[in-house]
Order: structure tokens, then sequence, then C-alpha cells
């Protein structure tokens, strides 16, 4: 118009902010249908490829398909960095490429029922193969996209962005064969320095920041994410789509230290500000964490008793105050005496006064008790604290193993015989630690640790076994892990079990999760199967449900897994409900199961010898009992994906645990010695504690070694000798208190409080030849006496038993 005058202003912005990169995911031919047709969807530019057939042309080159003024409909429902419809302010680039890629949909339509409603597994991401993008194709992209930049200036490097950073829940192009890095080096887009990566990385190997904090870092670079500290889909899908760009080899959709490395060195590198508000927020919980741990070990750190004299009169009388009682052995046991200002005091141990010195007030005072120790219960009354007004604090540490194996070694002659013509005649191995009174009085070895080869051939020279050697503990993960780690947790009031899981886990929901108490999945009467194989793609429930990975497989568990039985109805063993309480325990503790069981069991017990995963830590396959021979395909009449066929050792058996897990879950993946065993069996012995460490009390022993269903031989997690359905296991002369738990890979132990007595019987009767019929598979080693427990063990008390007898008969005489 003639009327319109032309006066340029100074505040304005160019309308184009983002640069949007995508592949087509289908041929040329095909591309141009979708992209041009109408009715459909749009970009500005498409790249073909060219050894694609549908290709017309000798040469490829650049075809624009949108005018850059004009709005192209690329990007679909999108964010990034604060502006939605992404459509209304980018220009979008096609690059066609073709993923093959596992149909989304179940093989047989009658699973449809089942299929995930929240959280489900996306098989689409799981199971693509990317094939990598044509030379001539790159250097056209590089070519085109410079000459963008410098028609739309004020795209910045952080807003060239794939359509998986601006839509995660969608979609997954360009997918992580993109040469992003390439890209930045052309000056095209954004990357992170390798030195502020090795820096943060450095730091993350040491305290991971918070899940929430990641969240709020990625929201911050520019992704549509909020901070709910909690793995939900959006951010798996965001962490996914934010690996596939700047991580490209490591797309897990899981939380890991280079990928929050990658985070933070890139807003140090483009968004400082933000940068150092969440530096202060992570050097706060490496704080915080620090804190933590001290809590841990000062929470773990407490005696039996521990109490202040004298106590405060109230109305008690003096017959009732300052009295306590502490359990020991005869001729064990020390007092800690701890005061600012007392110089003496009357200390009596069973009514005998202790000959105390002064008091030095600088330190804790040690006192050995073993001239007043009796086995069992023994008294503490403390008088005439001096001067008066001052006052003491006296603490009891738990008993201690004593190693006391020679005055009990011809003893178990017939014990040692046995195993040892079983060893004769074929069986493999096993290693015996009993713990009786507080000592223990046999640690002995059978066998060997190895005898085949990968090939199942006999060795030269079998490995012999030894007490120190470890052993894959299969089922006896639940005891030792899992329920050890719920234990502590419903002591410290952070689990109820009378609470259904959904209390913990929101997303544990949907057809009738929301009524599943932790006490179901304790006691095996939830309802799941009993077992799932997500490691095959042939499973249960067909391909929907194979997954080898730990993230996929925890999805699973949580959103999609069905019942197969009514809640309550039975008690049917299930790996399914210690799978989910494994990570139950790491959403409540915010730690992987195998870190917090470390951090808060194992390494305050001082145990060398338990651990998940030994092999990627300090020890070597040599130091483990041997299982299977051939891995996991009995003899090459199994195979799945990644199946193993060497011979076992250091690595999990359990399928479930090694592939769908990471060698981490809360039914199987920890191994462990005699000597560690021990110390846990005497620790619960104790009622809870071991020396100056206290994980529960007995109320809350109490609670889990009681029949928790309509079985008397299950408790929450324990197996109980209450009736003679357990024989097989305790035998017949353990009492009705006696616990424990064995494991397919042919390990037991066996607590009884009533004998205070614990039996530790390890295996490795798996390392022998399979031999397959119609029905199922048939180890050599399968009728031999010693892998079945109950003889060795009712040899064991039997001993005992005939022992104490002859010396009271002796005492009479």
């Amino acid at each position: 118009m003639s009327d319109i005058e032309s006066m340029a202003s100074e505040n304005y912005s160019y309308r184009v902010k983002s640069l949007v990169m995508h592949f087509t995911a289908v041929n040329y031919q095909e591309s141009v249908a979708a992209l041009v047709a109408e009715g459909s969807v749009s970009s500005h530019y498409l790249i073909p490829k060219a050894d694609d057939p549908s290709y017309p042309y000798k040469d490829i080159k650049v075809f624009q398909l949108v005018d850059e003024n004009k709005r192209a409909w690329h990007a679909g429902i999108s964010y990034w960095q604060g502006r939605s419809g992404i459509n209304d302010h980018s220009i979008g680039i096609e690059v066609v490429n073709m993923p093959f890629c596992q149909e989304d949909n179940p093989a047989d339509a009658s699973l449809a029922a089942i299929m995930p409603q929240i959280m489900g597994a996306e098989k689409n991401r799981d199971l693509c193969v990317y094939p990598e993008f044509e030379e001539k194709q790159i250097q056209l992209l590089i070519k085109l996209s410079k000459q963008i930049l410098a028609r739309n200036p004020d795209i910045e490097p952080t807003a060239v962005v794939g359509h998986s950073d601006i839509a995660p829940s969608r979609k997954n192009d360009p997918g992580p064969k993109f040469p992003w890095y390439r890209l930045y080096k052309e000056g095209i887009g954004a990357w992170y320095d390798n030195e502020n990566l090795t820096h943060h990385w450095l730091a993350f190997n040491q305290t991971l920041p918070s899940l929430a904090l990641i969240q709020k870092a990625l929201s911050a670079y520019g992704y549509d994410l909020a901070a709910t500290g909690r793995m939900d889909q959006q951010t798996i899908d965001t962490l996914a789509a934010f690996q596939m760009h700047f991580v490209p080899w490591k797309v897990t959709g899981e939380l890991d230290n280079q990928t929050a490395a990658a985070v933070f060195a890139l807003l140090e590198k483009y968004f400082p500000t933000s940068y150092q508000q969440l530096h202060k927020i992570y050097q706060s919980e490496v704080l915080t964490a620090q804190i933590n741990q001290r809590q841990v070990v000062e929470n773990t750190q407490q005696s039996q008793l521990s109490k202040v004299f004298p106590e405060l009169q109230y109305k008690t009388t003096d017959k009732i105050r300052n009295r306590d009682k502490f359990a020991a052995y005869e001729g064990r046991g020390e007092l800690i005496i701890e005061t600012d200002n007392a110089v003496s005091a009357d200390v009596y141990i069973n009514g005998q006064k202790l000959n105390l010195a002064t008091f030095d007030q600088s330190k804790r005072n040690r006192v050995s008790l073993h001239k007043r120790t009796v086995n069992g219960l023994n008294s503490l009354r403390v008088e005439n604290v001096l001067p008066q007004g001052s006052n003491i604090k006296i603490s009891i540490p738990y008993p201690t193993l004593a190693y006391d194996v020679a005055p009990y070694k011809s003893l178990f002659r017939s014990v040692d015989r046995f195993i040892r013509d079983e060893i004769d005649a074929g069986f493999p191995g096993a290693t015996i630690a009993v713990v009786y009174k507080g000592k223990i009085i046999k640690r002995t070895s059978y066998g060997y640790a190895k005898k085949y080869d990968n090939k199942g051939e006999l060795l030269a020279h079998f490995e012999p076994m030894t007490s120190e050697h470890m052993f894959d503990l299969a089922s006896n993960t639940k005891v030792f892990t899992t329920s050890l780690a719920i234990m502590q947790l419903v002591n410290a009031g952070k689990i109820d079990i009378f609470r259904p899981i959904q209390y913990y886990i929101p997303e544990y929901r949907g057809d009738g999760r929301e009524m599943i108490l932790v006490k179901d999945l304790l006691s095996h009467g939830s309802g799941y199967s009993d077992e799932l194989n997500f490691y095959r793609p042939d499973n249960k429930y067909g391909d929907y449900f194979y997954s080898q990975n730990k993230l996929k497989t925890s999805r699973l568990l949580l959103t999609a897994l069905p019942f197969e039985s009514v809640i309550g109805a039975t008690q049917r063993y299930s790996e399914t409900n210690f799978m989910l309480l494994g990570l139950l325990v790491e959403r409540i503790t915010g730690m992987q199961l195998d870190q917090f069981s470390q951090d808060t069991i194992y390494a305050p017990l001082g145990l060398k010898n338990t651990l998940f995963n030994p092999l990627k830590a300090r020890f070597t396959a040599d130091q483990f009992a041997a299982t299977e021979i051939f891995g996991n395909t009995r003899g090459s009449n199994i195979d799945f994906p990644n199946v193993r066929e060497h011979v076992l050792q250091g690595e999990v058996h359990d399928e479930n645990a090694f592939y769908s897990m990471q060698g981490v879950s809360g039914h199987a993946g920890l191994f462990s010695n005699t000597d560690d065993l021990a110390i846990l069996s005497q620790m619960m012995l104790n009622g809870g504690g071991y020396g100056d460490v206290k994980l529960f009390n007995q109320a809350t022993m109490a609670r889990f070694l009681r029949p928790a269903g309509q079985s008397n031989n299950i408790g929450l997690g324990w197996q109980l000798a209450n009736d003679k359905a357990q024989q097989t296991l305790f035998g017949p002369y353990a009492s009705a208190s006696a616990y424990g738990h064995t494991s397919w890979t042919g390990t037991a132990v066996v607590i009884d409080p009533v004998y205070d007595l614990a039996i530790i019987l390890l295996t490795n009767k798996r390392h022998s030849k399979v031999t397959a019929n119609e029905d199922n598979f048939e180890f050599a080693t399968d009728t031999f006496e010693t892998g079945n427990y109950g003889s060795i063990i009712s040899m064991i008390y039997e001993a005992l038993i005939e022992f104490e007898a002859q010396n009271q008969l002796q005492d009479k005489n």
C-alpha cells in the first residue's frame, strides 16, 4: 500500500527459534507421499538417501518442501526451552533413514488385556536397530544447516535439537546414529567440553546427583520435565532422548554418572547461571549424603545395652532403678564406661562387684567381663555413682563369634565321612560352618570348587574347595539381603508391612494391585505366578514381557505383570514377590539394593565377602565355587538371546537376576561364604545385633519369624520349622522356633535360637552333568544327600544333642 511508510524498530527478533532434525523412518517415495500429499505432515526440507531403490535420481540433493517463512507440520505436540507448539517457530529437516523396529503389538492378541496402561515398556525403543546415515547425506545436511543458521540468527546452539528432544514420549528420531558431535564440530548445535564432562563424571562417581536434581537440570537445558524425584515414564523417555543426543553409546533411559555429567557439562557451558544454582544444590546433596552416611554408621553402631546411671527416680523404688540385663556367653564380654564428671561407681555383674579403677574421663573405659558372665542372660546393677550428681553411661556390645574348633573336632566325624564318601562318588564340593553358643565349632571344606571346563570335560587337576570360597546364594538372597533390608526399614519406621505397595510406589496400580500389601509379598500371598522368565522371548506371557534390561523389567513388574490367583487365597512361592520387594527397598531408600545392603548391613558388620556382581569388584573367578557347567544352556538344550555357555563362577546363575536385573535383584544375586554367613547368623541369634552394630530389635524379628498366613512354615521371607513339611531342610531335631532358607544352587542355612545354633551348608551341587528327558532336566548330583540338606543338618543336630547328653550323664556319675 502506498500509504504505508517504513520506520524500522530496533525492538524485534526473528520468528525461527529452533532447528529440528528428523529421520523419516520410511524410504524416499513413502517420505514424499507423507510429506507432500495433502492431509498429512510436512517439513521444510527433505534429504534423500543414495542407495534407496525408490530414489529416482542419480545424485542426491536437498528438496525444499515448505518455505522457511511458512509453518511446516513436522513437530506435532512438542516443547523446548519454554516454548510449546514448536511448529510455530522452527525449521524442520527430514533425512531419509529407515530403522528396523519391532511392531509395538503383542504376537498374541489375547494378551491385550494385560498390556500396561501406565509406564508400559516401549518396545519400539528397546528393539530398534538404527542404520548409519550416508556420508553424502551428512555433507548436504551440514551445508544446509549452516545456511539456515545464517538466515535465522536467533537459533541458539542449544536449540538445534532432535524430534525426540522436543517430544521424547512420542518420538525417537533422529536416533542414536545421528552425527550430533560432527555437526557441532562444524558449528552446528551444542556439545559439552570434555574437560568439564570428566570433572563432573569423577565427582558423580562419588555421589550421583539426585533424580530430582537431574530432572531440574534437564528442564533448565530445555526439556519438558518436572522435578518429581520419581522415575516416571516421562523421565525415562527424556533421559533416553538426551542420551540419544549426547551419550549415544549408552541409551538406556536410566540415570547414571555419565549421563548426569553430560547434563551438567552442557549447563556449565551454555547456561552458566542455571548451572551455578544447580551446582549449589548438588553440593548440598553431597553434604547431606555425607551426613546421612555418618547417621547410617551412628544408627548401626548401637550396643545391645546402652544406659545412663543413675536413672531418674520418678515413682520407682531402688529395687527397680539402676538395673538391667544383657545376653552373653560364659567367660566372654566387655563393658564400656563413659563419663564427663563421675570419678567412681559400684558396678555389679550377676551380683559380683567389678574391681574398677578411677574413671578416665577423656576416653571410653573398657572393662572385661570374662570372670563374671554366664551363657544366656546376665544381670547388671549400678550403685554409688560419685560424686553426687554425676553420672556414667554403660554400654555392653552384642556377643561376637569366637573360634573354638579343636574340642569338637571328633564330634562330627560321621558328617565328614558321609560327605567325603559322596565326594568320592561324584558330588562336587561343599563347605560347612557350625555356630554353637557363640562359637564357630566347625569350619570344614570338602571336595572341589571346580571340576569341569567350558566344554564339559573333566579338568586335569580339580580346583580344591576351601572355606574361603564364595557361593552363589541364589534364593538365600531373599533372606540375607531383602528380608534383612526390610526388617531394618520396618524397625526404623520407614516401612509398614500392612500398607499397600502403592503407598510407596504410586504407579503400582490397576488390576487389583492397590490391594497388595508389603506383607503379601513377604509371605508369598500376592497371587503372582511362581516364576516368569523375563529373559526369554518365549516366556509364559509372550514376547511383550521379554526383557534383558533392568529398567524395562522393573516397569513390567510394577505396571504390567498379571496375577494368577486371588490375593491371599494361597501362599505360592514366587520369585516375583521378592523382585518387587527389591524395587520397594530401592524406591524407599533412593539407593540400589546392593548399595543399600552394603552400606547398612554388610559393611557395618565387617563382612568382606558378601556382595552382588563380585566380578565387577575386586574378586576373580577362581575365588568362587562353580555352578552350572554349560552356563544356562543345560548342555545346549536351552537357547535364548545372549545365553551363557561357559562354566559359571562368580556370575549369578539365576537368569532373571543376571539378564533381566543386571545381577542385582531382591530374589537372587548375592554371593557369600561360610564365615560371613556365620556372622549374619549370630546377629540373628543375638536378636538383631552383633558387636556394636544393631540392625533391628527383637520385636521386629518376632514379627518376621512367625507364620504369616495359612501356612505354618512361611514367615515374612523366612522358612519356618513349624511342621513336617519342612523336614527336608530342618530335619526331625530342629525346634519349632528354627528358621532359615535354601536355594536352587545348593546352599542352606538353619538358625535355631532354642539350641543357640546355626548351621551353614554351602554346596555347588549344580556343578555336574545334566540329563534331559521329556519333562525336565536331571542333574547327576540330584540323588546325593549332601545337596538335599536335611540329612547333613540332622546329623549335625544329632551329634550336638548326643554330646550334651553325654556331658550331663557324666556329670551325674
